[in-house]
């Protein structure tokens, strides 16, 4: 009998009701794959391709003119701390539809997120090291639990131009206040404050998810300081923002350490700006039905449904905006982590993807209609 729980329950579609659901083709790259990105479509049927000589740095995306945007994990990098190899990345890589790489830039400190804007700029988190009196300054964590050396690793965020030179950066170093953002108490004081997300705003601005701090953020551009942030208890643990028309924020709420709440569960949420008031929100009618303690994402599609990354568990699904799931998935791939670090921490071969992207037909245009390429 199958000891792997999540593919026992069943792969592939799960669930349709093609009248509710967008029609489109659904993105995503498996954590543990060698490389692969999945293009299916409504049925679960692959339609499309790519596979890349780098395990996936997190994520895929693809761009308006059908360029595929590809993070990857840079090979043989030493782990800078025990979860480093988990989540870092390195290599940012643009490919066309054929799998023909395109450009790439490399930086062996990236994690998490590299936002890839159609202009061929690249918005994208990074570390760097605060030791001594730097590190101490830190607020939180579980005490003694720094990185080699007493380090902390701290989270920067550079762009750069489609030349692979710097045009903005920013360290939270410089710009958060060490008592406003504190790491929760039972984190490990190896990273601070965990940047998972990055992304430009509509008027220029920087929104970014810090995810040890339970913050969501928005930097000034010009300045580089905190203009905007959601209040304490509002989010827990949170990934993946994202602007909707009208300045609202949707957010993925992952619900670890929520105050309050005996029983975790996750969320999506959409949160007003500037007054910071959660004005919608989806939870499993059974609430601890859907909990991912980490990683996920939501996508706010065309038909105003809402499109769910349900990251370690591989399950990705669709609901409309009275909460009616109308479309679910489960990734079929499964596979070991490469790294021993990273194996002795997630040994049981999941099948996790870090967020999943839906696209109408007519953003498609290179797609061969009817089949796979």
């Amino acid at each position: 009998m199958d000891q792997n729980s999540r593919r026992r329950r069943g792969t592939g579609l799960i669930a349709l009701d093609p009248e509710a659901a967008f029609d489109g083709y659904t993105l995503y790259a498996p954590l543990t794959g060698g490389g692969e990105v999945y293009l299916i479509d409504l049925y679960g049927a692959v339609a499309h391709r790519w596979r890349f000589p780098y395990r996936p740095g997190r994520h895929a995306r693809l761009l308006a003119d059908g360029r595929l945007a590809y993070n990857g994990v840079l090979p043989d990098q030493p782990a800078l701390f025990p979860m480093w190899h988990k989540y870092r990345g390195g290599v940012m890589l643009q490919a066309a539809p054929d799998g023909t790489v395109l450009r790439e830039h490399r930086d062996p400190l990236q994690h998490h997120d590299a936002h890839h804007l159609d202009d061929g700029r690249i918005l994208y988190t990074a570390l760097e090291p605060l030791r001594g009196a730097d590190a101490d300054a830190v607020r939180g964590g579980v005490a003694g639990s720094e990185a080699a050396d007493g380090t902390v690793w701290a989270d920067t965020i550079t762009e750069v131009d489609a030349e692979g030179r710097t045009t903005w950066s920013w360290r939270a170093a410089d710009h958060l206040d060490r008592d406003a953002y504190p790491l929760h108490p039972d984190y490990a004081r190896e990273h601070w404050p965990l940047v998972n997300s990055v992304t430009p705003l509509a008027d220029g601005n920087i929104l970014a998810s810090l995810r040890s701090v339970s913050a969501v953020v928005v930097i000034d551009r010009a300045s580089g300081e905190v203009v905007w942030r959601t209040e304490p208890g509002t989010v827990s643990q949170q990934h993946a923002p994202t602007e909707l028309p009208g300045g609202r924020l949707l957010v993925f709420d992952n619900g670890v350490f929520r105050p309050g709440c005996d029983v975790p569960y996750s969320r999506v949420v959409e949160i007003e700006r500037p007054g910071g008031r959660v004005v919608w929100e989806y939870h499993d009618p059974a609430r601890e039905s859907f909990f991912a303690p980490f990683m996920g994402s939501a996508q706010r599609l065309p038909n105003g449904n809402t499109l769910v990354t349900d990251s370690p568990s591989g399950r990705l699904f669709e609901v409309t905006a009275e909460g009616y799931l109308c479309w679910e998935f489960v990734v079929p791939q499964f596979g070991a982590y490469r790294e021993s670090e990273v194996r002795s921490l997630f040994p049981a071969e999941p099948n996790a993807v870090f967020r999943a992207y839906r696209y109408g037909a007519g953003e498609l245009p290179w797609l061969t209609a009817g089949g796979e390429r």
